[in-house]
């Protein structure tokens, strides 16, 4: 199982010789070992303390002792040594250290126990600068090329395909504002990634479609604004947008019947590379496209890899009129919907082009 990358597709080392001695540039060399000396440190700081054993409370001798402490012990072999530069007690022993020219200040406990490389003092204000937001970034333009007096719309997802829904939540605004000015008609891929409640859920949303389309918009603005999709949010968004249940259970018998959904979701022999249960009723369609994941956008026939903001989305549409209507010069918030359920935005409105697909 792959994450689908569209919106609807988815110098030469140098020869050493054997036995060859490296030549060593003192300089270097000594610039390494104190770098090296200080990454110790810091590690040996942040991981155990340095224990320096009992040393003296006075605060030059625990300096010296912590200097004697670092040749003894991280310097062996070393032609370098620390040695000590300044020392103070400020709420322990501050000292400044110095290997191979190369300045650092460390600081001690009283009792000489624990060493560390940084200090923070609890008494000062840190001031940080306000980060400024990122400025948005429009997206490329896509042009659809066939055009018509109203072109028609279909968008493919699977309902639970986090991505689908992020396409989902862009359109819905943009289906809302075009009105009758398109045919608009939400499909469904022909295999299901996310289980049996996603095979439940788009036979319910397909025949709220079918049957109660005026209420279609309203129950999904519900349903994808809900905590996770789950079938109790999904019974309770069909109550709040009074979908009559009687025909919704009646349309979904019809379905099975017609498009063995059931028996595909029970069939595991026949799923698509044996994980995922077909979804058949859309089948022609997605043949007819080349669908492959979700979410899949066509526009008068063309396959198009629009942004998933509404911006982007009335703009890919829009393209497709002989002539375009007032309504496409509405303007949308900036941000492109986040991936999932509810309806929060990401500061940019971003093309988002992973997808749900094999």
């Amino acid at each position: 199982m792959e994450e689908n990358n569209n919106f609807g597709d988815f110098p030469k080392p140098e020869d050493k010789k054997i036995g060859e001695t490296p030549k060593i540039n003192k300089k270097t060399n000594s610039w390494k070992i104190a770098t090296f000396v200080f990454g110790i440190l810091f590690v040996v700081s942040i991981l155990t303390g340095s224990s320096l054993s009992a040393l003296s409370i006075s605060g030059n001798t625990v300096a010296i002792e912590a200097v004697d402490f670092i040749n003894t012990n991280l310097l062996v072999g070393s032609p370098e040594k620390a040695t000590l530069e300044d020392s103070e007690k400020a709420s322990g022993v501050k000292a400044t250290i110095s290997i191979a020219g190369q300045q650092t200040p460390i600081f001690i406990t009283n009792d000489g126990e624990m060493m560390y490389l940084n200090a923070i003092p609890l008494t000062q204000q840190i001031i940080t600068e306000p980060q400024e937001s990122p400025e948005p970034q429009e997206q490329p333009v896509v042009e659809v090329s066939t055009k018509s007096d109203k072109p028609t719309v279909e968008l493919f997802i699977m309902s639970h395909c986090p991505y689908g829904t992020q396409a989902e939540k862009g359109i819905l605004p943009v289906i809302e504002t075009l009105s009758n000015k398109i045919d608009f008609d939400l499909k469904f891929v022909y295999y299901a990634m996310h289980g049996e409640k996603e095979v439940n859920e788009q036979a319910n949303q397909y025949c709220i479609q079918k049957e109660q389309k005026d209420k279609l918009l309203d129950y999904l603005y519900c349903f994808l604004g809900s905590q996770s999709g789950s079938e109790t949010e999904a019974t309770n968004c069909r109550a709040e947008v009074g979908i009559n249940e009687e025909m919704l259970t009646t349309c979904i018998e019809s379905a099975n019947t017609e498009f063995d959904l059931d028996a595909n979701l029970k069939d595991e022999s026949s799923w698509l590379s044996g994980q995922f249960p077909l979804f058949n009723i859309d089948k022609e369609d997605n043949e007819k496209y080349s669908v492959r994941g979700s979410p899949t956008l066509v526009v008068n026939g063309e396959t198009v890899n629009s942004g998933r903001d509404s911006i982007s989305l009335l703009k890919a549409i829009c393209s497709a009129f002989n002539v375009a209507p007032e309504e496409c010069n509405t303007k949308f918030e900036v941000g492109s919907p986040t991936p999932g359920f509810g309806f929060e935005k990401t500061t940019q409105a971003n093309a988002a082009t992973a997808g749900c697909g094999i």
